[in-house]
């Protein structure tokens, strides 16, 4: 079986997709036969429709809780850097002191 060439679909094309499978008259797989889409895209529309929610699972960080994670770990990062530096920098002028 020959692949089929991947095509770009625009919001307004996908949109009313969604909004046949929504209406009723018509399952997701006859949407999607119909309109000669894969049953696979056409959930992925619909699941985008609900507020982008993507195949995490239950759970899983938001896009906002994520970028926030990224910027805490590197500020955990640049306070270890700082921390370490100051340990070695007490060390040092606690030797330079005892001699």
């Amino acid at each position: 079986m020959e692949r089929r060439k991947r095509r770009s679909f625009t919001p307004e094309f996908r949109a009313d997709a969604v909004r046949l499978v929504r209406e009723g008259s018509k399952s997701l797989p006859q949407v999607a036969k119909d309109l000669d889409l894969t049953e696979s895209a056409l959930r992925n529309w619909m699941r985008e429709a609900d507020g982008g929610k993507s195949k995490e699972p239950a759970g899983a960080l938001s896009a906002a809780e994520r970028e926030e994670l990224v910027r805490l770990r590197k500020e955990v990062r640049h306070l270890e850097m700082e921390r370490d530096f100051l340990k070695k920098a007490a060390a040092f002028f606690a030797k330079e002191t005892s001699r």
